[in-house]
């Protein structure tokens, strides 16, 4: 009988301990207006007019999570900037949430570091094509892709996504046939994808490796966006299916887009093939590129350990959002059409019934409303009729874009 009290007391005990955790654990406030204009902020000070209301650059309006300030705060109490570097907790921080969200276990000797995914793709490019070699993307897709590729001597060639009227799929025989062109040594896959919000699944993910095996051509897998997925989908890392696909890939990653923290120039390129891992490091070296930002360090260990209960609450507060948009365009805007995200909190939306240019629209927008949206020409010319919207703000500044838009689209 003693033994029984025994037990059932601490079974008590942890039950208040658990109850108690529940109710002291941190619920961030994602409706707090943030003031971002004169930090220099991209987002809210490209622009020298005040009124203008930004939701194009995917920058999300909500303060870091508190680990990462508490973390960023510890740094700056010691004073001193010098320079970093990589310690065992950053490797340790990437390696574990990899594994713990997706069951992908990543080696220490995987990992690069640069400075973010965009100059992680330059210098891949760089690395494994000489000028006037070809690089396979799918359109619509990051305009920064685009970029890339000509900046580095190369040429596009686009594989375009077919729009089903509710969601993007990729024509397979076309991607086939171009991969095979052997002047194509790259194909840069954006997954989840932006702007079309497409979790791909574990099938198309296989055919596309496949295929890019078959002709030889090496995989560039832009992950940013892989942990802002709703519920009902799931992300797999495409390194994570095979063996082959995990030696013929490269895996650009970083915490910037789930957390918000852009500005600290952290990323990293997971490569576990040895050779592949050796020259790219190679032209890092050459470029005299490298060194860790100190600050930056520490936002993604705090990030990665204890980032989570900031994201789940995210993510929530990010499917209210969209709920909302959702309605208020389905209410109010009826011609247009929201191509429903399976991740990132960048919606896109078909505007092609109101019969107008997706960059007259956006330039329309901008100058009778003061609202800055993007448009979906800027993502290849199958974006076009289309735009971009983040949704990652404040309800209340969803609502006042949502309102402008209203007013120019249901004049057009």
């Amino acid at each position: 009988m003693y033994f029984k009290h025994k037990v059932a007391f601490y079974k008590d005990a942890i039950l208040c301990y658990y109850n108690t955790w529940k109710v002291i654990k941190m619920i961030y406030n994602f409706d707090e207006i943030i003031e971002r204009r004169d930090t220099s902020c991209i987002k809210w000070d490209r622009s020298n007019d005040e009124d203008v209301l930004p939701m194009w650059i995917a920058d999300m309006d909500f303060k870091a999570a508190q680990p990462i300030l508490d973390a960023v705060q510890r740094k700056l109490d010691i004073g001193i900037f010098g320079y970093t570097l990589h310690s065992k907790a950053y490797f340790d921080a990437i390696s574990q949430w990899w594994g713990k969200r997706y069951n992908f276990k990543i080696e220490k000797d995987w990992i690069v570091f640069c400075t973010g995914v965009v100059p992680a793709l330059s210098y891949v490019i760089r690395t494994f094509t000489e000028p006037g070699d070809k690089v396979l993307i799918q359109s619509p897709v990051y305009n920064a892709f685009y970029r890339v590729i000509t900046n580095n001597k190369c040429e596009t060639v686009v594989n375009d996504l077919i729009f089903n009227g509710e969601k993007y799929e990729i024509d397979f025989e076309d991607l086939q046939r171009k991969a095979s062109d052997p002047k194509v040594k790259l194909f840069i896959l954006c997954s989840p994808h932006n702007p079309a919000g497409r979790v791909w699944t574990k099938d198309e993910l296989v055919r596309i490796g496949e295929i890019c095996i078959e002709h030889g051509v090496l995989v560039i897998a832009d992950e940013i966006h892989c942990d802002l997925v709703f519920g009902g989908y799931k992300y797999i890392p495409f390194a994570s299916i095979s063996e082959e696909f995990k030696m013929n890939s490269i895996t650009c990653t970083s915490p910037s887009k789930t957390f918000n923290m852009a500005g600290l120039q952290v990323s990293n390129m997971i490569i576990p093939n040895g050779e592949l891992k050796d020259k790219v490091k190679s032209t890092l070296y050459i470029n005299e590129i490298g060194e860790i930002n100190v600050i930056g360090e520490h936002a993604l260990i705090a990030a990665y350990t204890q980032g989570e209960e900031w994201l789940e609450q995210l993510i929530e507060y990010l499917g209210d959002n969209l709920k909302y948009l959702n309605s208020f365009i389905k209410n109010n805007l009826p011609k247009l059409k929201v191509v429903s995200p399976e991740a990132t909190y960048l919606i896109w939306i078909d505007c092609r019934k109101i019969g107008i240019k997706s960059k007259e629209l956006t330039d329309k927008l901008l100058k009778d409303e003061k609202l800055w949206i993007n448009p979906g020409s800027v993502y290849g010319e199958n974006g076009e009729g289309f735009i971009r919207i983040n949704i990652a703000c404040p309800r209340e500044l969803l609502v006042e874009g949502l309102k402008r838009f209203e007013k120019v689209v249901s004049q057009l």
